[in-house]
Protein backbone atom coordinates (compact mmCIF):
# COMPACT_ATOMS: atom_id res chain seq x y z
CA UNK A 1 0.00 0.00 0.00
CA UNK A 2 1.06 3.43 -0.77
CA UNK A 3 1.91 5.56 2.06
CA UNK A 4 0.02 8.65 1.97
CA UNK A 5 2.34 11.70 2.46
CA UNK A 6 1.29 14.04 4.88
CA UNK A 7 0.44 17.82 4.98
CA UNK A 8 1.39 20.53 7.20
CA UNK A 9 -2.48 20.06 8.51
CA UNK A 10 -2.13 16.62 9.17
CA UNK A 11 0.55 17.19 11.42
CA UNK A 12 -1.20 19.67 13.15
CA UNK A 13 -3.63 17.35 14.08
CA UNK A 14 -1.37 14.83 15.25
CA UNK A 15 0.57 17.24 17.18
CA UNK A 16 -3.25 19.06 19.01
CA UNK A 17 -4.74 16.37 19.41
CA UNK A 18 -3.37 14.97 22.38
CA UNK A 19 -3.62 18.21 23.78
CA UNK A 20 -7.78 18.73 23.09
CA UNK A 21 -7.94 17.03 26.42
CA UNK A 22 -5.91 19.08 28.37
CA UNK A 23 -7.22 22.12 26.85
CA UNK A 24 -11.62 21.24 27.49
CA UNK A 25 -10.29 20.25 31.38
CA UNK A 26 -8.10 23.63 31.61
CA UNK A 27 -11.48 25.42 30.32
CA UNK A 28 -13.64 23.58 32.52
CA UNK A 29 -11.42 24.21 35.36
CA UNK A 30 -11.32 28.22 34.63
CA UNK A 31 -14.95 27.86 34.46
CA UNK A 32 -15.37 26.70 37.71
CA UNK A 33 -12.86 28.74 39.24
CA UNK A 34 -14.32 32.37 38.07
CA UNK A 35 -17.85 31.37 38.24
CA UNK A 36 -16.80 30.13 42.08
CA UNK A 37 -15.37 33.67 42.65
CA UNK A 38 -18.92 35.50 40.99
CA UNK A 39 -20.64 33.75 43.50
CA UNK A 40 -18.71 34.60 46.73
CA UNK A 41 -18.79 38.18 45.36
CA UNK A 42 -22.08 38.45 45.40
CA UNK A 43 -22.90 36.37 48.81
CA UNK A 44 -20.62 38.98 49.97
CA UNK A 45 -22.07 41.68 48.10
CA UNK A 46 -25.87 40.15 49.61
CA UNK A 47 -24.25 39.98 52.84
CA UNK A 48 -23.32 43.35 52.85
CA UNK A 49 -26.55 45.13 51.77
CA UNK A 50 -28.46 43.12 54.44
CA UNK A 51 -25.97 44.56 57.03
CA UNK A 52 -26.36 47.85 55.54
CA UNK A 53 -30.53 47.19 55.57
CA UNK A 54 -30.32 46.28 59.42
CA UNK A 55 -27.51 48.64 60.42
CA UNK A 56 -30.19 51.83 58.80
CA UNK A 57 -33.28 50.02 60.35
CA UNK A 58 -31.92 50.00 63.72
CA UNK A 59 -30.65 53.49 63.08
CA UNK A 60 -34.25 54.95 61.92
CA UNK A 61 -35.71 52.89 65.00
CA UNK A 62 -33.35 54.68 67.08
CA UNK A 63 -33.64 58.00 66.20
CA UNK A 64 -37.67 57.53 66.12
CA UNK A 65 -37.38 56.90 69.54
CA UNK A 66 -35.44 59.67 70.41
CA UNK A 67 -37.57 62.16 68.38
CA UNK A 68 -40.77 60.42 70.36
CA UNK A 69 -38.98 61.02 73.81
CA UNK A 70 -37.90 64.59 72.12
CA UNK A 71 -41.76 65.02 71.69
CA UNK A 72 -43.80 63.73 74.79
CA UNK A 73 -40.88 65.65 76.81
CA UNK A 74 -41.27 69.11 74.98
CA UNK A 75 -45.25 69.28 74.52
CA UNK A 76 -45.73 68.34 78.25
CA UNK A 77 -43.92 71.98 79.02
CA UNK A 78 -46.82 73.68 76.89
CA UNK A 79 -49.60 71.43 78.16
CA UNK A 80 -48.07 72.42 82.11
CA UNK A 81 -47.04 76.11 81.06
CA UNK A 82 -47.42 77.10 84.91
CA UNK A 83 -43.48 74.83 85.02
CA UNK A 84 -42.69 76.84 82.01
CA UNK A 85 -40.68 80.26 81.45
CA UNK A 86 -41.18 82.49 78.49
CA UNK A 87 -37.68 81.63 77.96
CA UNK A 88 -37.94 78.28 78.48
CA UNK A 89 -40.95 78.00 76.16
CA UNK A 90 -39.53 80.18 73.21
CA UNK A 91 -36.41 77.10 73.61
CA UNK A 92 -38.87 74.41 73.76
CA UNK A 93 -41.00 75.81 70.70
CA UNK A 94 -37.76 75.87 68.39
CA UNK A 95 -36.69 72.33 69.27
CA UNK A 96 -40.19 71.62 67.79
CA UNK A 97 -40.06 74.15 64.84
CA UNK A 98 -36.79 72.08 63.81
CA UNK A 99 -37.24 68.88 64.16
CA UNK A 100 -41.32 68.15 63.32
CA UNK A 101 -41.92 71.25 61.16
CA UNK A 102 -42.75 68.87 58.26
CA UNK A 103 -45.04 66.88 60.24
CA UNK A 104 -46.77 69.32 62.51
CA UNK A 105 -49.15 72.36 62.61
CA UNK A 106 -46.93 74.61 65.07
CA UNK A 107 -49.31 77.48 64.38
CA UNK A 108 -51.39 77.59 67.57
CA UNK A 109 -47.92 77.50 69.84
CA UNK A 110 -46.60 80.17 67.96
CA UNK A 111 -49.73 82.42 67.96
CA UNK A 112 -49.95 81.30 71.99
CA UNK A 113 -46.58 82.46 72.66
CA UNK A 114 -46.56 85.59 70.53
CA UNK A 115 -49.63 86.53 72.01
CA UNK A 116 -48.04 85.94 75.84
CA UNK A 117 -44.76 87.82 75.10
CA UNK A 118 -47.08 90.89 73.87
CA UNK A 119 -49.24 90.57 77.29
CA UNK A 120 -45.63 91.08 78.89
CA UNK A 121 -44.77 93.48 77.02
CA UNK A 122 -47.80 95.87 77.75
CA UNK A 123 -46.93 95.44 81.62
CA UNK A 124 -43.64 95.73 81.23
CA UNK A 125 -41.53 98.94 82.30
CA UNK A 126 -38.06 97.73 83.13
CA UNK A 127 -36.00 98.19 79.81
CA UNK A 128 -33.99 95.37 80.66
CA UNK A 129 -37.55 93.45 80.73
CA UNK A 130 -38.61 95.03 78.02
CA UNK A 131 -35.25 94.56 75.54
CA UNK A 132 -35.37 90.36 76.99
CA UNK A 133 -38.81 90.45 75.78
CA UNK A 134 -38.39 91.69 72.14
CA UNK A 135 -35.91 89.91 71.71
CA UNK A 136 -38.34 86.47 72.55
CA UNK A 137 -40.39 87.64 69.66
CA UNK A 138 -37.62 88.45 67.17
CA UNK A 139 -36.14 84.71 68.09
CA UNK A 140 -40.10 83.97 66.90
CA UNK A 141 -40.13 85.33 63.51
CA UNK A 142 -36.37 84.09 63.20
CA UNK A 143 -37.47 80.79 63.61
CA UNK A 144 -40.37 81.13 61.21
CA UNK A 145 -38.43 82.66 58.93
CA UNK A 146 -36.07 79.68 58.64
CA UNK A 147 -38.39 77.03 58.56
CA UNK A 148 -40.39 78.41 56.02
CA UNK A 149 -37.24 79.33 54.04
CA UNK A 150 -36.64 75.57 54.29
CA UNK A 151 -39.64 74.13 53.35
CA UNK A 152 -39.38 76.73 49.72
CA UNK A 153 -36.47 75.28 48.96
CA UNK A 154 -37.97 72.20 48.40
CA UNK A 155 -41.25 73.31 46.58
CA UNK A 156 -39.75 75.92 44.40
CA UNK A 157 -37.68 72.50 43.15
CA UNK A 158 -40.95 71.31 42.24
CA UNK A 159 -43.82 74.08 41.50
CA UNK A 160 -43.65 77.18 40.21
CA UNK A 161 -44.24 80.60 42.61
CA UNK A 162 -45.30 84.20 42.23
CA UNK A 163 -44.46 87.07 44.18
CA UNK A 164 -46.45 90.13 45.56
CA UNK A 165 -45.48 93.80 47.46
CA UNK A 166 -48.92 94.86 49.37
CA UNK A 167 -48.77 98.81 50.13
CA UNK A 168 -50.26 99.19 53.61
CA UNK A 169 -49.75 102.75 54.08
CA UNK A 170 -52.59 104.64 55.42
CA UNK A 171 -55.88 103.56 56.34
CA UNK A 172 -56.25 100.01 54.67
CA UNK A 173 -59.34 99.58 52.65
CA UNK A 174 -58.28 96.25 50.87
CA UNK A 175 -56.39 95.56 47.75
CA UNK A 176 -56.76 93.60 44.87
CA UNK A 177 -53.34 92.05 43.29
CA UNK A 178 -52.32 91.25 39.82
CA UNK A 179 -53.87 87.67 38.94
CA UNK A 180 -51.30 85.06 38.76
CA UNK A 181 -51.19 82.37 36.25
CA UNK A 182 -49.50 78.92 36.42
CA UNK A 183 -48.57 76.11 34.28
CA UNK A 184 -47.78 72.79 36.20
CA UNK A 185 -47.63 69.62 35.08
CA UNK A 186 -49.62 70.07 31.89
CA UNK A 187 -52.47 72.12 34.38
CA UNK A 188 -53.33 75.74 33.99
CA UNK A 189 -54.29 77.62 37.38
CA UNK A 190 -55.08 80.99 37.85
CA UNK A 191 -55.19 82.43 41.00
CA UNK A 192 -56.96 86.55 41.75
CA UNK A 193 -55.89 87.61 44.93
CA UNK A 194 -57.67 90.22 47.13
CA UNK A 195 -56.29 91.42 50.40
CA UNK A 196 -59.28 92.33 52.04
CA UNK A 197 -58.06 93.61 55.80
CA UNK A 198 -54.81 93.69 58.04
CA UNK A 199 -53.74 92.48 61.52
CA UNK A 200 -50.99 94.81 62.20
CA UNK A 201 -50.25 93.54 65.55
CA UNK A 202 -50.35 89.90 64.87
CA UNK A 203 -48.63 90.90 61.16
CA UNK A 204 -51.11 88.91 59.10
CA UNK A 205 -53.28 89.61 55.83
CA UNK A 206 -56.70 88.48 55.04
CA UNK A 207 -56.97 87.23 51.82
CA UNK A 208 -59.76 85.92 48.96
CA UNK A 209 -58.37 83.74 46.87
CA UNK A 210 -60.62 83.28 44.09
CA UNK A 211 -59.06 79.54 41.84
CA UNK A 212 -59.65 78.77 38.09
CA UNK A 213 -58.39 75.69 37.66
CA UNK A 214 -58.53 72.28 35.89
CA UNK A 215 -60.30 68.53 37.15
CA UNK A 216 -58.20 65.11 36.76
CA UNK A 217 -60.68 65.07 33.71
CA UNK A 218 -59.29 68.42 32.09
CA UNK A 219 -62.95 70.29 32.75
CA UNK A 220 -62.56 73.92 34.04
CA UNK A 221 -63.06 74.59 37.91
CA UNK A 222 -63.61 77.47 39.72
CA UNK A 223 -63.63 77.80 43.71
CA UNK A 224 -63.18 80.30 46.32
CA UNK A 225 -61.31 80.28 49.47
CA UNK A 226 -60.63 82.99 52.58
CA UNK A 227 -57.72 82.84 55.04
CA UNK A 228 -55.52 84.78 57.06
CA UNK A 229 -51.38 84.01 56.09
CA UNK A 230 -48.74 85.17 58.51
CA UNK A 231 -45.22 84.69 59.32
CA UNK A 232 -46.38 81.30 61.17
CA UNK A 233 -48.12 79.66 57.98
CA UNK A 234 -45.57 77.33 56.69
CA UNK A 235 -46.39 76.10 53.15
CA UNK A 236 -45.98 72.47 53.86
CA UNK A 237 -49.21 72.72 56.46
CA UNK A 238 -51.00 75.23 55.49
CA UNK A 239 -51.91 74.98 52.00
CA UNK A 240 -55.28 74.85 50.00
CA UNK A 241 -55.71 71.77 48.02
CA UNK A 242 -56.91 72.13 44.74
CA UNK A 243 -59.12 69.94 42.11
CA UNK A 244 -55.82 68.61 40.42
CA UNK A 245 -54.00 67.11 43.60
CA UNK A 246 -52.09 70.30 43.47
CA UNK A 247 -51.85 72.21 46.60
CA UNK A 248 -51.01 76.59 47.14
CA UNK A 249 -49.41 78.24 49.79
CA UNK A 250 -48.95 81.51 50.68
CA UNK A 251 -45.96 82.32 52.39
CA UNK A 252 -45.14 86.31 54.52
CA UNK A 253 -42.04 87.16 53.33
CA UNK A 254 -41.92 90.53 55.03
CA UNK A 255 -44.37 93.03 56.91
CA UNK A 256 -44.29 96.19 58.35
CA UNK A 257 -46.41 99.32 58.59
CA UNK A 258 -45.53 100.74 55.36
CA UNK A 259 -46.54 97.14 53.35
CA UNK A 260 -45.82 93.51 53.17
CA UNK A 261 -44.08 91.34 50.92
CA UNK A 262 -45.82 87.85 50.17
CA UNK A 263 -45.44 84.64 48.28
CA UNK A 264 -47.60 81.95 46.04
CA UNK A 265 -45.87 78.59 45.47
CA UNK A 266 -48.05 76.44 43.62
CA UNK A 267 -46.72 72.32 44.07
CA UNK A 268 -47.57 68.78 43.51
CA UNK A 269 -49.85 67.60 46.44
CA UNK A 270 -47.30 64.85 46.85
CA UNK A 271 -45.03 67.52 48.62
CA UNK A 272 -47.21 68.49 51.22
CA UNK A 273 -46.98 67.46 54.78
CA UNK A 274 -46.13 64.32 56.40
CA UNK A 275 -49.71 64.97 58.20
CA UNK A 276 -51.14 65.19 54.93
CA UNK A 277 -52.69 62.02 53.70
CA UNK A 278 -54.42 62.06 49.66
CA UNK A 279 -57.67 60.87 49.41
CA UNK A 280 -58.23 57.82 47.75
CA UNK A 281 -60.45 59.23 44.97
CA UNK A 282 -57.25 61.27 44.34
CA UNK A 283 -54.61 58.01 44.23
CA UNK A 284 -56.97 56.78 41.83
CA UNK A 285 -57.25 59.34 39.57
CA UNK A 286 -53.61 59.67 39.33
CA UNK A 287 -52.73 55.99 38.56
CA UNK A 288 -55.43 56.51 36.08
CA UNK A 289 -53.72 58.66 34.04
CA UNK A 290 -50.09 57.54 34.78
CA UNK A 291 -51.48 54.33 33.23
CA UNK A 292 -53.01 56.54 30.32
CA UNK A 293 -49.92 58.34 30.00
CA UNK A 294 -48.05 54.72 30.16
CA UNK A 295 -50.23 53.06 27.28
CA UNK A 296 -49.43 56.36 24.83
Amino acid sequence: MENKKRDFWDKLTIILQPLGGLFTAIAITLLGFFTSQYLERQQSLDANTRLYSELMSNREQSESALRKDMFVSIIGTFLRPQESTIGAAVLNLELLAYNFHESLNLKPLFTDLRQSISERLKHEARPDSLERYLAFQRRLERVAREITKKQMVVLEGVGVKKDWAVNLEGEFEGVALEPAEFELDSVSTTLVVDVTDVDREAKELRLDVTIRSQNGQGDPVSKNVSFSTGFYDFPMIDNTRLPNGQRFSVIMNNFSEMGAEITIVLFPGAYASLKEKPYYGEVIENIRRSSEGFGN
